[in-house]
């Protein structure tokens, strides 16, 4: 029984998920847009939302001058790529400066052709 036991498995074991979700919010940070399953995409939303609240944070520390050393780590530890992090707070965290939050939008699409699996847009509003 699953009771009380949180997240999706995506029929993968926990190494291998973790790695799919931070391939995902990788290239949804890089293309800013991204066309995965509908569970992939729900299960990715949360991780992704948080990463950006994170790039929030750390903008409002460096308007109170101080350093957002820490948050960029943060953020770092998922992107692994001092160019996307870069992206991250220097033109995604301050679009989102007004909004509380719901960054991330999922679109239905049609099924895919092979598999009937349920397809999704993952895409920053």
């Amino acid at each position: 029984m699953r009771h009380r036991v949180a997240g999706r498995q995506l029929g993968r074991n926990t190494a291998q998920r973790k790695a799919l979700r931070m391939n995902l919010v990788r290239s949804l940070v890089e293309h800013e847009r991204i066309r995965t399953t509908k569970a992939k995409a729900l299960a990715v939303r949360g991780d992704a939302e948080h990463l950006i609240s994170i790039a929030k944070r750390g903008l409002a520390k460096r308007a109170a001058e101080q350093q957002d050393v820490h948050e960029r780590r943060l953020a770092a530890i998922v992107l692994g790529d001092r160019r996307l992090v870069s992206k991250l707070f220097d033109e995604i965290a301050p679009r989102y400066s007004e909004r509380s939050g719901g960054y991330t939008r999922v679109l239905d699409l049609e099924p895919r052709k092979g598999d009937n699996a349920a397809m999704a847009l993952l895409e920053l509003v």
